[in-house]
């Protein structure tokens, strides 16, 4: 678990494109990522 001020780990999620996304690459700017846990269930 993360505390506020703690740097993130690096890691890699696909983006809305499926393509590879690094938060690294976004290194010096603002990153915001968010999702929808129940997005691709049924109901």
């Amino acid at each position: 678990m993360l505390t506020e001020g703690t740097t993130a780990p690096d890691f890699t999620v696909p983006d809305h494109d499926g393509a590879p996304t690094t938060l690294s690459d976004f290194r010096g700017r603002w990153a915001l990522l968010w999702w929808y846990p129940k997005a691709d269930t049924p109901g």
